[in-house]
C-alpha cells in the first residue's frame, strides 16, 4: 500500500475487505519496510543491512534490521487494532526463498542464489522465522485463519537462469525445478493453513507450485498466454485457487466491474469450465501491489476489487 500510516492503511484494508483483510506493506518508508527488508527481518540468526547496491548479509543485527521489526511491529499493532473480534480468513505475506535469494548479497557482493549452501540456510531461517511470525499474528488475532501468501516474483527468472551476476555480464545458472520445489514445499509445510504463492511475472510455473503445496497461485492476469491454458485448467480442477490480478496496480483508469472481469469469463468459456464454479475458485485482485499507487486510486482500486468480485458472483456466464 503506498503511504506511511499504518492505521489509515490497516483501517482501509480491512473496512474494504470485510472478508478478507489482509497485514500491509508500506515500502515508502524506506529500507526495512519495503517487501525484501521485512521478510530479512523475519530471519533467526541471520541479519542484513543496506548498500547501495541493495541488501547484504551481516555478522550481526543493526540498523536497519532493528528499524524492519520496528516497521512489523507498529503494522501489526495497526491490524490488531482494527480486527478486534474479527472471525474469518487474514492474509499475510513474506518473500519466497529463491526471490530472497535472488535479492540478498553475500558479504562478496553477489546473490546468495549464487550459493547452494547460502540458499539452503537461508529458506531453513526464513521458515523458523515465519513460524514465529505466524504465531505473533494468531495472538493478536485469535478469530483469524491465517492466509500465507508467499512472494516470489523472481522465481520464473530464476528457473531460467535469467538473474543476473553482480558484474551485469553474466547470469546465474538456472536453479533446478527439483531443488527450487522442494524448498518451496519445506517453506509451505511451515503453515497448517492454506499457502498462496504470488507472482507478477510472466510465465508462472503453475504445476510446479501445486506439487510444491501451494492451495492458491496470485499472478497478473493480464500476464497470461493461451500457452498457460493447460496449467491453468488442471490447478482449477485440482482444486488450487486462483487470485486473479485484473485491476489495475498503478494510476489508471478503471473499467466498470463487468468489464474487469471479461477476461475471467472469457477464460473459462475457453477451457470448458462450468461457470458457476468462478466464484468458487477465482479471487479477485490488484495485479500486483498499490504501493506505487496514490492513496485514493489504491482504495478505488481495493473497492473496484470487491465490486467486479461481486459481478463475477452474481453474473458468471
Amino acid at each position: 500500500m503506498p503511504g506511511g500510516d499504518a492505521r489509515e492503511s490497516a483501517k482501509t484494508v480491512t473496512g474494504t475487505f470485510e472478508d478478507f483483510p489482509h497485514l500491509a506493506e508500506l515500502p515508502a518508508r524506506g529500507p526495512g519496510a519495503d517487501m525484501i527488508g521485512r521478510s530479512l527481518g523475519l530471519l533467526v540468526e541471520m541479519y542484513a543491512h543496506v548498500e547501495p547496491s541493495g541488501w547484504r548479509v551481516s555478522d550481526r543485527p543493526g540498523r536497519d534490521t532493528r528499524r524492519a521489526h520496528s516497521w512489523l511491529g507498529e503494522d501489526l499493532d495497526a491490524l490488531e487494532e482494527f480486527t478486534q473480534g474479527y472471525r474469518g480468513p487474514l492474509k499475510v505475506q513474506a518473500v519466497g526463498p529463491w526471490t530472497l535469494a535472488a535479492a540478498l548479497e553475500l558479504r562478496g557482493g553477489e546473490a546468495a542464489l549464487g550459493d547452494a549452501g547460502a540458499c539452503r540456510d537461508l529458506a531453513a531461517s526464513l521458515a523458523e522465522g515465519l513460524r514465529g511470525h505466524l504465531a505473533d499474528v494468531r495472538r493478536r488475532v485469535p478469530g483469524a485463519r491465517i492466509v500465507l501468501q508467499l512472494d516470489e516474483p523472481s522465481l520464473t527468472a530464476v528457473l531460467r537462469g535469467h538473474v543476473r551476476t553482480a558484474s551485469g555480464y553474466r547470469t546465474h545458472p538456472a536453479v533446478d525445478r527439483q531443488v527450487a520445489e522442494s524448498a518451496l514445499r519445506d517453506l509451505v509445510a511451515v503453515h497448517d493453513g492454506p499457502v498462496v504463492v504470488h507472482s507478477c511475472a510472466p510465465e508462472v510455473p503453475f504445476a510446479l507450485l501445486r506439487r510444491a503445496g501451494a492451495a492458491g497461485i496470485s499472478f497478473d492476469f493480464g500476464l497470461l498466454t493461451e500457452r498457460e491454458d493447460e496449467a491453468i485448467g488442471e490447478a482449477v480442477e485440482g482444486g488450487t485457487r486462483l487470485l486473479a490480478g485484473v485491476v489495475p496496480s498503478t494510476e489508471a483508469a478503471l473499467s466498470d466491474p463487468g468489464g474487469s472481469v471479461r477476461g475471467v469469463r472469457t477464460l473459462w468459456r475457453r477451457l470448458g469450465l462450468n461457470p458457476g464454479t468462478l466464484a468458487e475458485s477465482v479471487t479477485l485482485t490488484p495485479s500486483c501491489g498499490l504501493a506505487g499507487a496514490s492513496p485514493a486510486f489504491a482504495r478505488a482500486a481495493l473497492a473496484h476489487c470487491v465490486r467486479a468480485a461481486r459481478s463475477l458472483a452474481d453474473n458468471p456466464e
